[in-house]
């Protein structure tokens, strides 16, 4: 009997193991401010430090799981981040949690594009593989959506610290079917680490973050600020020139110039961009505003994550048939659509008429751009080197993610700073008023205890919320309007329909 199955069940599993992981943990952000005393800028460490390590470092975990074997690969890193987690749910302050978190997205780095590579090889024919790749988005999806709903139960009757105790377990099991069902792959040509664009690459790419994430401390328009964008973007030249003169780069620049590559790579950064922006803002909205218990919110975001696992199934689908172009696009201008239409929140909306209508917009947006754009970007490199197409698929991914929850957050904080300063002025001291700009679980505790404070810290939220949803969706529409002319149309695929593509060096299990 096939393997293919439970080859396929345990890819999914490890892949919805670190998406549960990203929305267990944007549920606590209001309990992480309470009981860890955290402000808006340790909430967004808490979030991008998994975001950035696992960025900066899917691409070299990519090539290095397909040099020395996918299957211990995906041992390896299922352990260490379990391991992790355990760590994180026995630490008692925001400094090291931040710090764990680090090392949870260094094994989500080894974790996710290995998880791809698998599907690659274990489905060669195009259509197969796009089933495959259909069942691993939802399973994607429902990773974000059994996040909350867990976070929210276990938070119901248990501290924090369980919602990382609670990834252990699952870790646990996606090992053991790892050791059962998925035989060994790997690719023995691949060259060796190119340690020098890994280096830069991670500068690069931790210098940014850094810089947007402070930038409310230190002003948008101060030399801190304008200097980290200088030299990120200084960093930035310095990889690409480094890839292009080094005889094995860890990324191949050229290959943004075939546009199923570059414009699917855009498509996942911005759909995930807006994802992560959205997640961090809306768990924040549904405790401080709305009053909402953790259980509540978990609840409420359902019909966002159901959304994308069905359309992550219906997009791997349609992409064979009508072309990544209609199905990319579309899903783009949905997603954008949906932020301009959540810009206009208010504190009393119906959740019922207005709230679910637009995740499950936003839902759609985002399942038909994943699976097309992901199964794009597995086109052009061949099954023996699916580490490296699945490492940058994974890699735009959390780029997208990690900068959506630094620029929304960040602009966030911002605007939400210096709106409730204007609010409370006169109202409460200066070191209160200090602590409330930085700090919107602060806020809520104050909120208790001075009279108007609620309304100003409401009045703020939205300003933030608001100005970020807008952001977003403006990205979204014109990287809808970027897929409509620089994605293939339908007759894209060199491969014939039902060709079989050649796989990669395989040996034999050793179970």
């Amino acid at each position: 009997m096939s393997r293919k199955p439970m080859i396929l069940a345990t890819v999914c599993l490890a892949a919805l193991t670190i998406n549960l992981d990203t929305t267990i943990v944007n549920v606590a952000l209001p309990s992480l401010a309470r009981e860890l005393d955290a402000g808006t800028r340790d909430l967004l460490w808490v979030v991008d430090g998994y975001n950035l390590a696992f960025a900066a470092l899917v691409l070299a975990m990519g090539s290095l799981s397909d040099r020395f074997g996918r299957r211990p690969s995906l041992v390896i890193g299922l352990g260490a981040f379990a391991a992790a987690s355990g760590a994180a749910a026995l630490v008692d302050s925001v400094e090291a949690l931040i710090a764990l978190r680090f090392v949870m997205g260094v094994s989500a780095a080894l974790i996710f594009p290995t998880t791809l590579s698998i599907i690659a090889n274990a489905f060669p024919e195009r259509r197969e593989r796009a089933t495959a790749l259909g069942i691993w988005g939802a399973a994607v999806g429902v990773g974000v959506a059994l996040g909350p709903v867990t976070g929210g139960l276990l938070l119901e009757h248990f501290t924090w610290h369980s919602v990382f105790w609670a990834l252990v377990p699952v870790g646990l099991v996606a090992i053991g079917m790892t050791l059962a069902f998925v035989p060994e792959s790997r690719d023995p040509s691949v060259p060796g680490l190119d340690r020098p664009g890994l280096l830069v690459s991670i500068a690069a790419l931790g210098t940014l973050t850094w810089t947007i994430i402070e930038a409310p401390e230190h002003g948008w328009t101060s030399i801190t600020t304008l200097a980290g964008f200088a030299v990120a973007a200084a960093l930035v030249a310095a990889f690409v020139t480094i890839e292009r003169a080094v005889e094995q780069p860890m990324l191949d620049v050229t290959l943004f110039l075939d546009r199923r590559f570059s414009a699917a790579s855009g498509a996942v950064t911005v759909a995930f961009f807006a994802l992560f922006g959205f997640i961090f803002l809306i768990t924040q909205f549904f405790q401080f505003v709305r009053d909402y218990s953790a259980l509540g919110t978990g609840l409420r975001i359902l019909p966002v994550a159901l959304a994308i696992a069905i359309a992550s199934v219906a997009g791997g689908q349609l992409a064979p048939r009508i072309g990544t172009k209609v199905v990319v696009t579309t899903g783009l201008a949905l997603l954008g659509s949906s932020f301009l239409w959540i810009s206009f929140l208010e504190v009393d909306v119906s959740y019922a008429t207005t709230i679910v209508p637009q995740m499950v917009l936003m839902g759609l947006g985002i399942g038909l751009v994943s699976t097309p754009a992901t199964e794009s970007i597995l086109q052009v490199l061949p099954p023996a080197r699916a580490g490296v197409g699945s490492a940058v698929n994974d890699a735009t991914r959390e780029l997208g993610g990690t900068l959506g929850v630094a620029v929304v957050g960040s602009l966030f904080a911002s605007l939400y700073g210096d709106r409730l300063a204007a609010l409370l002025d006169g109202r409460v001291d200066s070191s209160t008023l200090e602590r409330a700009r930085d700090s919107v679980g602060f806020s809520d505790a104050l909120a208790a205890r001075v009279p108007g404070v609620t309304d100003a810290m409401n009045a703020a939220f939205l300003d933030g919320l608001s100005a970020g949803c807008v952001v977003i969706g403006l990205l979204c529409l014109v990287a809808a309007a970027v897929a409509a002319v620089a994605l293939p149309g339908t007759r894209y695929d060199p491969v014939a329909e039902g060709e079989l593509v050649e796989p990669a060096e395989t040996v034999p299990s050793t179970r």
